[in-house]
């Protein structure tokens, strides 16, 4: 029953409507007001630490739904463990730096990067950051989300730029920092390397080509006339090209088709000659693909020659087992070239262009060339067949364009220098999800060296300094310490606002050459290198954290992104893991499951659903479903949302409303002088105690959810309420079982209340101003202890005997309908209930058939003994050996307590009364 509609409350008392959108204003300026976060840290202190360490947003934007996610579990989490018997400080932080807040300050602003100075653009880039920092900070405090929002730390503070410094120098010290030409994600349109974390794989189209090169120098196992087939999937790497690489063991043959003497994988021999559609080839020869090495081919349009290599990457799954081989463009071409001495040939620059190296390419960008040096094959007579093929491609995360594989010199971190404590530090957390430790584990076990060198100006520079005579790069601890120094004072501006020489400490030589002049490194740090470094910007220097933190909590996106780069930077300097607990949840997706986007037009905004809804509706929708897989969210999951809000809600409603005259010092019963049903309920109530905190302690927010809605209306609402509402509006104030029924109301909503702060904040605070209460009790909800199980409470038979008589009444509830639709009775209590039971449930509810009545909500109910005769009216219950009649109750309505009785009119002065009600009345 909707109790929000049985009473006309005074407006002093907890109102019907939640008027959220309005409401939780007020209670965001009373919890300022009070310095809500202050007073929490002073009534927890000296309690044992519970660190949550906050992973950084981007500061480029108005939040949207995953920001949403993201930060209302973690503000659950932090609530509950403050009121759990933790101190549990939360300091927010946001991701200031990196290419993110590059485009948007270029796009919002109307930048031209190339046409403003360093300083000025990183002026502006910090300016904008600084912006959406505030703008953020409303945003995720109008959602409930409670932490020191005064003092959050930034990754463009001075103070943090000089701790990653730090972390950077002792990386260097250690040796794990080396500067080297390898082949890097480049993305051509933001003009920058890439580390593997900033690179994702989307379905692109690309050329598929196969290309025959002619043999030179056959070293006298093959001839002139025979050619090595390559397949690519990026033609325009063909003019970088040295080598072809054959694996060792595989056997190859020398196939001559329709006349063309072809060397293949033998085992793709048969799906080759179907792509470029010819039926037969005889098999000349076999060889093993070492017989092949340091055969000579001729680069069919370049003037080099390209080498026959051997390789253990190349493999069977597509092409031909011959592998056309580019140093300057792949990481396996690289590592084989290096053995071999293959020169490195690289013809891009910075956007994807040709440079003079790429000869009758200069010029053209790669999409350009693909077609040109396709063109050019044909032209030579070389390319065997041109197709079309969609495959998975990577494609900058960021702009979303494909990658090139480039090689350019960049720093690095070398992973294989802590690669294994790394791997046995992550036995050493706990990962929500089990499988979440597989994901990293494997990550950083495959991974190759972390290359943390950004060609941008938006960032923390690279604190290093190159010798002017011999080039040798230096980096000491006289040099970090120097530049952390100017860093805590000026921030990172200084280095690109001064000089090199302005930047050194006093007396600097090379300790190479011992010269006295140097340069400064122009390159940034990897974006994940400033959040990475984190834990020792944060946990190692705020007064209320310690190291490392208890829980790290993102998405599932962070195995590759922050878990992984603060992983690498703890263990290189540490030699631990920065976390305890990592948990992940998942993405947000529409009700088909498909990503939102404002193309699909499924895009919720959590900004206009706070203004409609309210905060706590958004934050029972993060508690609603399991968030470790993807989350949905519509307009209409809003709107189930909402309901199931309005449902705990008008259940608090109700037992405030009904506590108006209780005052809990004077008017608690005793446990041992409460009822059975009383009991019942709180052997309920003390249930869900310890089903909720146990879910929270797992965070598992969702068996929260669901066992607070089940309570609030099932048990309570649909049940308890349901039947002790006669008790309480018609026994005399002070009648032991109306003050009985309030205790457990009392108890309820007192226990109640606490289990739904972490959750519904505003809710929880507005409920708390109108809860009676006994002695000296804290202003807010939140300074709260969380409500203990008392296993005194626990009663399991008492339960089996009451959830045994639910089915009954459940049986009794749906004959009660039929009458209904046939118009034999309207409201329940018009109607007089006959039972005809077999033995057994005769005799089991024979102790309780005074109060059948009130079970049922009925004015009336008869238990008949098993051999009375039972009336062709009466109905056979479902699985169940008992008979029900449902009649019009005889006599008439009470005013006040809407039974129908038979005593109503039996006195005169009151002739509106039944004797239950006018024996109340008489006495008051």
């Amino acid at each position: 029953m909707d109790y929000s509609q049985t009473l006309n409350l005074p407006q002093t008392e907890f109102p019907m409507r939640g008027n959220l959108p309005q409401r939780e204003p007020e209670f965001l300026k009373f919890w300022e007001e009070i310095d809500l976060y202050k007073q929490v840290q002073q009534e927890t202190a000296g309690k044992p630490k519970f660190i949550l360490h906050d992973g950084p947003p981007y500061a480029n934007g108005d939040i949207h739904l995953g920001h949403t996610l993201n930060k209302v579990l973690k503000d659950i989490i932090v609530k509950f463990k403050s009121m759990d018997g933790f101190d549990a400080p939360y300091i927010p932080g946001w991701d200031t730096h990196g290419l993110p807040i590059e485009q948007r300050a270029i796009k919002d602003l109307g930048l031209n990067r190339h046409k403003v100075s360093t300083v000025e653009f990183r002026q502006k880039c910090a300016d904008y950051a600084l912006k959406y920092v505030n703008i953020q900070r409303e945003q995720f405090k109008r959602l409930g989300v409670r932490g020191d929002w005064e003092h959050p730390y930034l990754t463009l503070a001075p103070e943090y730029e000089a701790i990653q410094i730090g972390v950077f120098g002792e990386m260097a010290k250690k040796g794990y920092i080396y500067k080297g030409l390898k082949p890097v994600y480049w993305c051509a349109d933001c003009e920058t390397a890439l580390a593997e974390a900033e690179v994702e794989y989307a379905d692109a189209k690309s050329p598929s080509i196969y290309v025959k090169f002619p043999v030179q120098d056959g070293k006298g196992i093959l001839d002139p006339d025979c050619y090595f087939v390559i397949w690519t999937t990026t033609p325009w790497t063909i003019p970088a090209n040295v080598a072809i690489c054959l694996h060792p063991d595989f056997t190859y043959v020398l196939a001559d088709v329709e006349g063309q003497k072809l060397v293949v994988a033998k085992e793709l021999l048969e799906p080759f000659l179907k792509d470029i559609e010819k039926q037969h080839a005889a098999i000349l020869k076999e060889f093993k693909g070492s017989d092949l090495e340091y055969i000579v081919c001729r680069h069919p349009i370049m003037d080099r020659d390209s080498l026959i290599i051997l390789g253990e990457h190349v493999t069977l799954e597509a092409g031909t087992g011959c592998v056309h081989t580019a140093p300057g463009h792949g990481a396996e071409d690289f590592e084989v070239g290096r053995k071999y001495k293959l020169p490195v040939i690289s013809p891009l620059d910075d956007r994807g262009v040709f440079t003079a190296e790429g000869a009758q390419f200069q010029g053209m960008k790669t999409g350009d060339a693909n077609k040109a040096v396709v063109k050019e094959l044909d032209e030579k007579g070389v390319l065997l067949k041109l197709i079309s093929i969609r495959h998975q491609y990577p494609h900058c995360w960021r702009c979303k364009n494909p990658i090139l594989f480039r090689a350019t010199e960049q720093w690095f971190a070398s992973i294989d220098g802590f690669r294994e404590l790394a791997l046995k530090e992550i036995d050493q957390v706990q990962w929500i999800p089990s499988w979440g430790r597989d994901r990293i584990y494997n990550m950083i076990h495959d991974r190759n060296d972390w290359c943390i060198s950004r060609q941008r100006t938006w960032g923390v520079p690279i604190p290093i300094f190159y010798c002017l005579e011999c080039g040798h790069p230096v980096i000491n601890d006289a040099t970090i310490s120097h530049i952390q120094a100017l860093f805590r004072e000026h921030g990172s501006q200084i280095w690109f606002a001064k000089e090199a020489q302005d930047l050194i400490p006093q007396g600097l030589k090379c300790d190479q050459c011992g010269h006295h002049a140097f340069r400064k490194e122009t390159d940034i740090m990897d974006v994940w290198f400033d959040s990475g470094s984190s834990h020792a910007a944060v946990l190692d220097t705020r007064a209320d954290h310690r190291w490392p933190a208890d829980l790290y909590l993102e998405g599932s996106d962070q195995h590759r992104g922050w878990f992984n780069s603060s992983l690498s930077t703890a263990v290189a300097t540490k030699g631990h893991a920065p976390y305890r607990t990592v948990l992940t949840h998942g993405f947000v997706v529409d009700e088909q499951g498909r990503k939102q986007s404002k193309s699909l037009g499924n895009v919720v905004d959590p900004l206009k659903v706070i203004e409609q809804m309210g905060a706590d509706v958004m934050r029972l929708w993060v508690a609603s479903a399991d968030y470790r897989s993807d989350l949905a969210n519509s307009s209409s999951i809003m709107k189930q949302v909402s309901e199931a809000y309005r449902k705990i809600r008008n259940t608090a409603r109700f037992l405030l409303s009904n506590l108006y005259d209780f005052d809990p010092a004077k008017d608690k019963v005793a446990y041992e002088d409460l009822r059975e049903l009383d009991q019942w309920a709180l052997h309920k109530l003390h249930k869900l105690i310890e089903r909720v905190t146990n879910g929270y302690r797992n965070y598992e927010f969702h068996i929260v959810y669901h066992a607070i809605h089940k309570f609030c209306v099932v048990d309570m609402s649909a049940f308890y309420l349901d039947i002790v509402k006669d008790r309480v509006y018609t026994s005399p104030a002070q009648d032991l079982g109306r003050r009985a029924a309030q205790t457990v109301m009392y108890e309820t909503i007192h226990a109640l209340v606490r289990l739904i702060t972490p959750v519904l904040a505003f809710t929880s605070e507005e409920i708390w101003r109108y809860l009676p209460k006994e002695g000296d009790a804290p202003v807010s909800v939140q300074m709260v202890q969380m409500p203990e199980v008392n296993q005194s409470y626990i009663n399991g038979p008492l339960e089996e005997k009451w959830d045994r008589i639910l089915a009954i009444r459940e049986k009794v509830s749906k004959e009660l309908e039929i009458a209904r639709q046939q118009k034999v009775i309207g409201h329940s209590l018009n109607a007089a209930v006959a039972l005809y039971p077999d033995q057994e449930i005769y005799d089991f509810l024979k102790p309780v058939e005074d109060q059948l009545s009130t079970i049922f909500i009925v004015s009336s109910t008869g238990l008949y003994a098993p051999g009375e005769k039972v009336p062709e009216e009466a109905n056979k219950a479902e699985d169940m050996p008992l008979f029900i009649q449902v009649s019009g109750a005889p006599g008439e309505k009470c005013e006040r307590c809407w039974t129908y009785s038979e005593t109503v009119g039996a006195d005169g002065e009151h002739p509106t009364l039944c004797q239950r009600c006018l024996d109340v009345v008489k006495d008051l």
